[in-house]
């Protein structure tokens, strides 16, 4: 019997990104089930009764909860193709502790790049900018996190590239002038077609964050 794959996500959301990178990686067929972040639908309350967030990967009728857990379980499920985690337990033990990084600083530092002003904003940009100076402090020379192969780490966090544009625009500021060497990362990771048809438009994103700033009323 044929398994049944659901993803419950949002289009824009940098962590569904990682599941839909996850998935394509490992060539799993599944349905996309498209979700309205502001009217959460009965399926997605149902599937993820606790944090009632996407992404949630529906796999022969149960759920699964939390990016950075999806992309392990797809990696333990379809472990034939394309190995997202290392072997080796203490290089399996460093990219989730990586991974764990990015999930405690990029999302919040990133999203207050735009969506507060003066002082607030300031700090934030200051911040982000650090926190992608640690990481390629942890790339170093190597053409991915884990190496010479795109992996666990490089998955979990390119789908944020998508989101840069909107960050330097409003926030007033250039990654690649502050971080070269993470923009050559990054092209790199654009490189794969798994990683390039996941990517939503960056202006779209833009969009996408103009109306979010509106609701929220940042001038």
């Amino acid at each position: 019997m044929a398994d049944e794959v659901i993803l419950l996500d949002f289009w824009a959301s940098m962590f569904g990104i990682r599941v839909r990178i996850a998935l394509a990686e490992k060539g799993v067929k599944y349905e996309y089930k498209e979700q309205d972040l502001f009217n959460k639908s009965p399926l997605l309350l149902r599937m993820n009764p606790v944090h009632k967030k996407i992404p949630v990967l529906i796999h022969n009728g149960k759920s699964v909860c939390e990016s950075s857990i999806i992309v392990q379980y797809i990696d333990e499920v379809w472990k034939d193709k394309a190995p997202l985690l290392p072997y080796d337990p203490y290089q399996r033990a460093q990219a989730r502790f990586w991974v764990d990084f990015i999930d405690k600083k990029m999302y919040d530092t990133s999203r207050k790049t735009w969506a507060t002003k003066g002082e607030e904003q300031e700090a934030a940009k200051k911040e982000f900018i650090e926190v992608l100076k640690t990481l390629g402090g942890e790339l170093g020379d190597k053409p991915f996190f884990g190496g010479d192969n795109f992996g666990y780490v490089d998955l979990c966090l390119i789908p944020y590239y998508c989101w840069f544009y909107s960050y330097e625009t409003f926030g007033k500021f250039s990654v690649e002038a502050e971080c070269p060497k993470f923009i050559a990362w990054v092209t790199r990771c654009l490189q794969r077609e798994t990683v390039a048809k996941a990517l939503p438009d960056e202006k779209k994103v833009f969009e996408f964050v103009s109306v979010l700033r509106e609701k929220i009323r940042v001038e």
